[in-house]
């Protein structure tokens, strides 16, 4: 018989920070428990094609410099309508302007790099980007996440190695309102809870090199993130390679502020041993400036073969 603290303690809480977790996430004690569910039910889809086939890692478009990426934003439909008045019908005439907005981003690239800096892959835009008042992005890649994201949050930090932090500032700035897209711009494209409104200059682009911070003494750590706390820190599309997770983890611990930042992990499910390895160091891993770490797993949050956490430190 299940104690019924423990149940309690495995039940998830309704929110952490500014994620909503679902009923069915599940509390992740054991590494190799839930890296076997995640690839029994990946397995379990059947042949690998369309948004369930694994496609591994892969560049949209690394022959051009510019890419043009645009998102479909559906507001829900409003169930109370009124009867068929004159009124009514001018209202939900409104209503259903409003209910598809399209997002634009054009996009500039590195091409070059790509090829020439070994370890550069945050040049280019790659298959697998999907995904708080303050929010960090651990490798912003091209900026991407920080430009879509950042008018629903009041302070993003985009971070990523020093060679790519002038293509994310072009990005960044390429897209504000001075300069919008050029596809597509008779719809407004600036978004806060379901409407439109401007964007203000609240996104900062900042070098932070995983391997530079881990080598460091716990001392020097606070000063080479010294950015404020944030609430939220995305950590998307970040595991692919084993010796850069321990570095990954120590980023991880020095940017989280105990009950304060929600860590919100996805990862396109490729090398099984290397998934396996990141959450077993991130279940034990023992941080130097306290707090235990709690991680729950949202495994029917994402469609195809993608796994999310959300983790925090107690």
């Amino acid at each position: 018989m299940v104690d019924e603290e423990e149940a309690v303690a495995d039940s998830p809480p309704k929110a952490c920070g500014p994620v909503r977790l679902p009923a069915t996430a599940t509390r992740v004690v054991d590494a190799d428990e839930e890296i076997f569910l995640l690839y029994t039910s990946l397995a379990a889809r059947g042949p690998c094609n369309g948004l369930t086939g694994f496609r591994g890692l892969g560049h949209i478009d690394s022959h051009h410099d510019t890419l043009t990426i645009e998102f479909t934003l559906d507001e829900p439909h409003d169930s109370t309508a009124q009867g068929p008045t004159q009124s009514s019908t001018r209202q939900n005439s409104k209503k259903l302007a409003r209910q598809e907005q399209t997002l634009t981003v054009e996009l500039f690239q590195d091409k070059t790099a790509l090829r020439s800096r070994k370890g550069d892959t945050g040049s280019v835009l790659w298959h697998a980007r999907h995904a708080a008042q303050l929010l960090s992005d651990a490798r912003a890649g091209t900026g991407l996440l920080s430009i879509v994201l950042s008018p629903l949050v009041m302070r993003y930090t985009a971070t990523d190695i020093e060679d790519l932090i002038p293509l994310i500032r072009k990005n960044l700035a390429h897209n504000s309102p001075r300069n919008p897209p050029a596809a597509k711009t008779s719809q407004k494209t600036k978004y806060a809870r379901g409407r439109i409104v401007d964007h203000t200059p609240n996104v900062i682009a900042e070098a932070l090199d995983w391997v530079v911070l881990h080598n460091a003494s716990p001392s020097i750590r606070r000063s080479l993130c010294s950015f404020a706390p944030v609430n939220l820190l995305l950590v998307v599309d970040c595991i692919y390679h084993p010796s850069l997770l321990p570095a990954l983890l120590s980023t991880i611990d020095c940017l989280a502020v105990p009950r304060d930042t929600t860590v919100l992990v996805i990862v396109e499910l490729r090398a099984e041993d290397v998934v396996r390895e990141f959450l077993d160091r991130w279940l034990s891993l023992s941080s130097a400036t306290g707090g235990q770490w709690e991680i729950w797993s949202l495994r029917d949050v994402l469609d195809g073969p993608y796994a999310a956490w959300v983790g925090w430190k107690r």
